[in-house]
């Protein structure tokens, strides 16, 4: 098994964990466990595959509906376990992010052979499925968290692009794209690490700006 293989199912995996711990804090039955575990883990690489113009990956390989299925059951035996779900979300996020923006690049990279075209595709299969299980369970969404979230994926997705392109085999070019990537994240997660905001000029309301 190739080390982007690995991150893909790894990605899986822990995407359908963040999507079921979204259910277990709404207290669904496991129907809803699996939808929202499916939901969030799949997501982002339909989004991209139908993008990309390729079969979208679960349909060629239900084998990841199983990932999704498994992940979903043993957190609805287990979710109760941990006092912080929510907080275990986001790390689990973390981890999902840092191995989906890289195998999201690698894809994109390999179909269209267009850089640019693989940084933006990294990062939108590492942020839209988090993206819907924040909307559907109404959490406050992790785009709208103070600390940084895209960039970590965006630097992921870069670094794995930039090391191909220097020539780097796939495991040396995969494996640091991903830990740049999780380190960002989680320094934001741990210290707050965030951009400046904008803010408008003393005095205007931002929302009465035509």
């Amino acid at each position: 098994m190739t080390p982007i293989l690995i991150l893909d199912y790894a990605g899986i995996a822990l995407f359908a964990a963040t999507g079921a711990l979204a259910a277990s804090r709404k207290q669904l039955d496991i129907i809803g466990f699996l939808f929202f575990a499916g939901m969030t883990a799949v997501g982002g690489g339909t989004v991209r595959d139908l993008i990309l113009g390729v079969p979208v990956f679960w349909v060629a390989n239900p084998v990841y509906l199983v990932v999704c299925a498994v992940t979903a059951v043993v957190v609805f035996l287990t979710a109760h376990l941990f006092e912080s779900r929510y907080k275990l979300l986001l790390w689990l996020d973390a981890v999902g992010l840092a191995a989906y923006c890289v195998f999201g690049a690698w894809k994109a990279l390999d179909v269209t052979g267009a850089p640019l075209v693989a940084i933006v595709m990294g990062v939108l299969t590492a942020t839209f499925g988090g993206v819907l299980r924040d909307q559907l369970a109404g959490e406050p969404s992790v785009l709208l968290r103070q600390e940084i979230y895209i960039t970590c994926a965006l630097v992921g997705a870069g670094a794995y692009v930039g090391l191909d392109l220097a020539g780097l085999p796939m495991m040396w070019a995969a494996v640091p794209a991903a830990i740049v990537a999780f380190a960002i994240r989680g320094g934001a997660l741990k210290f707050g690490w965030s951009f400046p905001p904008y803010k408008a000029r003393p005095g205007r309301n931002p929302e009465d700006i035509p």
